[in-house]
């Protein structure tokens, strides 16, 4: 795959970032727009591969990490489609059926989470780790893992971000700003919820806010419950919330006292600095995981 190029989705719910890379990772062309109405977004986004096209030759595989909920399972009468979603106008929208038409491509399709771990995995944070956890949060909150070497989905693919947490309404009365669930992780910890609590948006608040105790707080809730449940040899944190430089020290001790020591394992209680992590490719990782399932779409996996 060397000399091959490909071509890498990254659809957020805000933006969607479009790229044309190597085997290695590097871009070689990207666009960025704001995520619209699913005909003018995703024409945006055959018209950008279509001008590489012509421009820088074939693609050998399309990779798309997008934002979901959405079905990744090749064999479901859905697949390729986004499910119910907040993201007004878009459930049902046919991404992969869209691009398909337009590219005539093999493509790989996966929730935005997954395709930055995997590209954490193959280039940043997660390199030679078999089981970790990546997650976002910013607009939305979610969480991709990868188990034994392989991407999670089950059923549909995990969203991590809708877990339920504890809530002290005596210390907290905000009721949640997620519209399916209310106070869940998303609902509690992301970027709007931020916005809604505290009036301003996250990246105004100075770093003494009480805001960011309170954030950490519910972060490390989840971190606890989630190192529980999966054992992941690291956990990366991503997104636009976790760049406030208090908030990741915060979230690591709190993660620690949450624990108890019930985790008897030294890169928890020894190098916490070194196991909550934020991004090796920093924002980069989801246009570089998307290369990563465009090589696998090349060779014949999830095309």
């Amino acid at each position: 795959m060397k000399n091959l190029i490909f071509g890498g989705i990254e659809g957020g719910g805000t933006k969607f970032v479009c790229a044309v890379g190597s085997a290695e990772g590097e871009s070689l062309a990207e666009t960025r727009f704001p995520t619209t109405t699913p005909e003018e977004t995703l024409g945006r986004a055959a018209a950008f591969f279509q001008e590489q096209i012509r421009t820088l030759g074939p693609l050998a595989g399309l990779g798309i990490a997008c934002f979901g909920p959405l079905d990744p399972n090749p064999d479901s009468p859905s697949y390729g489609r986004i499910l119910a979603t907040p993201k007004a106008g878009w459930a049902g929208a046919d991404v992969v059926g869209t691009m398909r038409s337009a590219l005539s491509v093999p493509i790989a399709f996966d929730t935005d989470v997954n395709g930055a771990a995997l590209g954490e995995w193959r280039w940043g944070a997660a390199q030679g780790l078999s089981t970790f956890l990546y997650f976002t949060i910013g607009t939305g909150v979610g969480g991709g893992a990868m188990v034994e070497g392989k991407l999670l989905h089950g059923l549909i693919h995990p969203e991590m971000g809708h877990i339920p947490l504890p809530h002290d309404y005596a210390q907290d009365p905000f009721p949640g700003s997620c519209p399916f669930h209310g106070d869940c992780f998303e609902g509690l910890a992301s970027g709007p919820a931020l916005e809604k609590r505290w009036g301003q948006r996250a990246e105004t608040l100075p770093p003494d806010h009480p805001a960011w105790e309170l954030e950490a707080h519910y972060i490390a809730l989840a971190m606890q419950g989630f190192i529980c449940s999966f054992s992941p040899q690291r956990i990366i944190l991503g997104g636009g919330v976790p760049q406030q430089p208090s908030l990741l020290p915060l979230v690591r001790a709190k993660t620690l006292k949450y624990l108890n020591n019930y985790v008897g394992a030294e890169a928890i209680n020894k190098h916490m600095d070194t196991y909550i992590v934020p991004p090796g490719l920093g924002s980069r990782a989801g246009v570089c995981g998307a290369f990563a399932l465009a090589q696998q779409a090349a060779s014949g996996a999830g095309v």
